[in-house]
């Protein structure tokens, strides 16, 4: 483990996203300098982003990743310990209607990095946020890092590629580079167009006479769902080993997307079935369930273990969201 060189100096990509802003309050309070990246002008106009920095706890460079030459620059000005790449259009769905956009945010800005550390910054080290999604669907046995890819839609393709290409820069240039394969992890934060916050959204919303009905789609797949709170502490703990290695980040457990629709609607007092209508149009092509998580390699090698599942995750969301609610009436 890093003692006297522990690094002090963290980019983190993407940081105006929930595990963007979760990484940043976890590596502050650990004592690092940490520099955010976004596309736009817009983290003065987030609350929580703002507030650090005019604290000067967060330092913001705005940067589009898919240009290399700027890319270069921001590597080489900063010449960070560590880099957290967690940018990048993270929607399924999204892909499937702009592969071309999805593959470039992913994929292009992955390679950006990886070169300009190796031309510009080559102790830095770089995490690269992956997919559960590379793995396909119905796979019969839990996975590991080494479990063949079989991607199904344009985002899980996209990030196939990018653990190929940290794979290839490790092996061939001696970067410091790994990926953490992210299970689906959720928060207050999330956006609604996933699916955990729609329904915490429409739950909430349902209880308090604003909405009538949750339309969803396939209720018969199965996630493994954690905390993102909890998932940012194993992107640090990844760079911050002797060697660089791939983990899976995930809690280990499955459940169906019912079981996440019954426990949210028993929270707020209600019976899912009488509010919630099938909606055949957010049913996707090639969707299954996710594979489950083989977690033995990332608690021995890591020392990293969830602990808050499913049912923690949907008490706390159903908890925020009330609070939020409450706030605003």
């Amino acid at each position: 483990m890093i003692n006297e060189c522990t690094p002090r100096v963290a980019i983190i990509t993407g940081i105006t996203g929930q595990d963007g802003y979760y990484l940043a309050t976890h590596l502050i309070k650990q004592g690092y300098q940490v520099i955010g990246t976004s596309r736009g002008q817009t983290c003065n106009k987030i609350p929580r982003l703002k507030d650090l920095i005019d604290r000067k706890l967060l330092f913001v460079e705005t940067i589009n990743l898919e240009d290399a030459n700027a890319v270069g620059e921001i590597i080489d000005k900063h010449q960070p310990n560590m880099i957290f790449h967690l940018a990048g259009q993270s929607s399924v769905g999204i892909s499937i209607q702009d592969p071309a956009g999805t593959f470039s945010s992913i994929v292009n800005t992955t390679y950006h990095l990886l070169e300009a550390i190796r031309q510009k910054s080559p102790a830095s080290r770089i995490f690269i946020a992956g997919s559960s999604e590379i793995f396909g669907v119905n796979q019969e046995l839990p996975v590991t890092c080494s479990t063949p890819m079989n991607p199904q839609n344009p985002y899980a393709m996209a990030k196939a590629l990018a653990f190929n290409l940290v794979s290839e820069f490790r092996r061939s240039h001696g970067i410091y580079a790994c990926t953490g394969v992210l299970f689906s992890h959720e928060s207050p934060l999330r956006s609604e167009h996933f699916v955990s916050q729609k329904i915490i959204s429409g739950a909430c919303a349902i209880a308090g006479g604003r909405q009538k009905k949750l339309h969803l789609g396939n209720l018969s797949l199965q996630r493994d769902w954690g905390w993102a709170p909890e998932y940012v502490e194993a992107m640090e703990k990844m760079l911050t080993r002797n060697e660089p290695s791939d983990f899976i980040i995930a809690t280990g457990q499955m459940n169906q997307l019912e079981d996440f629709v019954t426990q949210a609607f028993a929270e707020v007092g209600l019976d899912w079935k009488k509010c919630v209508a099938i909606d055949k149009q957010f049913f996707r092509p090639n969707e299954g369930s996710h594979p489950s998580a083989d977690m033995a390699h990332t608690t021995q090698h890591l020392g990293w273990t969830a602990t808050t599942t499913m049912n923690g995750v949907v008490q706390k969301m159903v908890d925020a969201c009330q609070n939020h609610m409450s706030e605003c009436e």
